[in-house]
């Protein structure tokens, strides 16, 4: 997908370090500590335009909320979301998500969202899809024990590989629909790609948690 470009995107970006962090490849932040209060920490990683981020901040005072997308001209409008409606329980970072363990202390996170990450599917990039080995042990690690993942794509083949690859690392399904939008789930936060495409075909969520302790 060919992303358009946001003329100042990355000028406003850096303008506003409070509410958002960008972070070369070679840094090192430690995110946990964006927020004043210590409560439950949730982690988006490719939160897009930031609807799905900004709603589960807004609707849940009690948890931190730390937003990740790797594009300028992507984040800018979470950005704009935030300026317009700031919240201190949301902080968003600008940054590729291959390094987020370095990022976030061991045992932190209570849940980690997967929403509509991009399938990758050719098999030469399988190892940028983030179910994969690589990603699955950043998370064990991030998360606390008995912290979740939360998964969720509108692509069948990329929705039957991550179960695949959760199976192998020996995770637990909590729970799986292969029609989201058809079953009950009143809790469900849309973000802005499941906005326009959720009648095109069924969305599938799941989520898994690791069997044992955190490595």
């Amino acid at each position: 997908m060919r992303l358009r470009n946001v003329e100042g995107a990355r000028d406003k970006i850096l303008e506003n370090p409070e509410h958002i962090t960008d972070i070369d490849f070679n840094e090192t932040v430690n995110l946990a500590e964006k927020f004043t209060r210590k409560q439950p920490l949730h982690l988006e990683i490719g939160c897009g335009k930031g609807r799905f981020a900004h709603t589960m901040a807004r609707a849940n005072p009690e948890i931190n909320v730390l937003a990740v997308e790797q594009f300028d001209s992507v984040i800018v409008r979470a950005l704009e979301k935030q300026l317009s409606t700031p919240m201190n329980n949301l902080h968003l970072v600008r940054m590729d998500a291959q390094r987020i363990e370095a990022m976030i202390p061991k045992n932190s996170l209570d849940a980690i969202y997967l929403n509509f990450s991009d399938p990758w599917p050719k098999v030469r990039h399988e190892k940028r899809r983030l179910t994969n080995h690589f990603y699955l042990n950043q998370y064990q690690r991030m998360l606390k024990p008995g912290g979740r993942i939360e998964f969720k794509t509108d692509n069948r083949q990329f929705f039957e590989y991550s179960l695949q690859s959760f199976n192998a690392f020996g995770m637990r399904i909590d729970d799986l629909t292969l029609n989201l939008h058809a079953d009950h789930y009143p809790e469900n936060i849309m973000t802005e790609f499941e906005m326009k495409f959720k009648d095109d075909g069924p969305i599938y969520k799941t989520i898994v948690r690791f069997e044992e302790a955190n490595q």
